[in-house]
């Protein structure tokens, strides 16, 4: 992994604001019966015209390019639609959905993406680098979902990243669900969303060159089992959906989601093996 990196110039990245890219893609049935298997639900055949699976949009229309592209973490390498900021590891910090339609199996989906703010703050571990991504996704029928997306950049440090999420008592749970978190579940969700970052599903790579402690579930499948969780609450898909990461989750054992009411919404988390939240979130209808 190249070390010698270039500093950081804000006001270079930041003239990727408003930068545009629209791609499009279609929600097949193989693909909803895949997203449905891998959340361990009954995937059955899918008909054209049935509402889609919550977060299958994460699925859709990812960045592929040639493997030389690729840089040693398995992600594209910086530049692109996506401003080229000079800071190795890149996650997701959260993000907020509004659903203005459902997505249908059959549908063919457009997403007009746009570059909506850079910033950049000092954290525990060093210089972090926030990029702000406002994405419509649209069907025939007009635009189905806003959202926005928080990706985050950092340096890689000396110190081990470690979950250090706080602890919710355990009487504030009104819902739960436990997740089976093993390598072939993140190798199928990063094969669903052409997500090469090694991170996911290369053990030797996440333990020994990013220091990580495991591999590290996705952010987005986090979301998905969150949302998940708030839909069986109340017996539908909630309208709104704004999450935030907490702390980093490891394949290191099961983790559950929990919840319970805020108002005329639900609150919801995550938490791995040791009850440390690593993921919170708020669904309203």
């Amino acid at each position: 992994m190249d070390t010698h990196l270039s500093p950081l110039d804000l006001a270079d990245l930041r003239r990727w604001i408003g930068r545009c890219e629209i791609v499009r893609d279609t929600i097949t049935p193989r693909l909803e019966a895949s997203f449905r298997a891998t959340l361990d639900r009954a995937p059955r055949q899918p008909v054209a015209g049935e509402p889609a699976t919550p977060g299958v949009h994460w699925c859709l229309a990812p960045q592929i390019v040639q493997m030389e592209a690729l840089g040693d973490d398995g992600h594209p390498r910086a530049g692109g639609f996506l401003p080229p900021v000079p800071l190795p590891r890149r996650m997701w910090a959260g993000g907020e959905l509004t659903f203005l339609d459902s997505l249908q199996v059959g549908d063919l989906v457009t997403r007009n993406s746009r570059i909506e703010d850079v910033a950049v703050k000092e954290g525990r571990s060093g210089t972090l680098c926030f990029v702000t991504v406002r994405h419509a996704w649209s069907t025939a029928r007009g635009t189905a979902l806003d959202e926005r997306q928080d990706i985050v950049y950092r340096a890689m440090s000396d110190e081990a990243p470690v979950a250090a999420g706080e602890t919710a008592a355990q009487s504030d749970v009104l819902w739960q669900r436990s997740w089976a978190c093993d390598p072939v579940l993140l190798f199928r969700y990063s094969a669903l969303t052409f997500n090469g970052h090694r991170i996911h599903y290369d053990r030797l790579y996440a333990t020994e060159i990013e220091d990580y402690p495991d591999l590290v579930v996705h952010g987005p499948l986090q979301a998905t089992a969150l949302m998940m969780l708030a839909a069986e609450a109340r017996g539908s898909a909630p309208r709104g959906f704004a999450f935030r990461g907490v702390s980093p989750l490891f394949a290191a054992g099961p983790f559950t989601v929990k919840g319970n009411r805020d108002g005329d919404g639900v609150r919801i988390w995550a938490c791995d093996r040791m009850g440390r939240t690593t993921m919170k979130a708020q669904a309203s209808w």
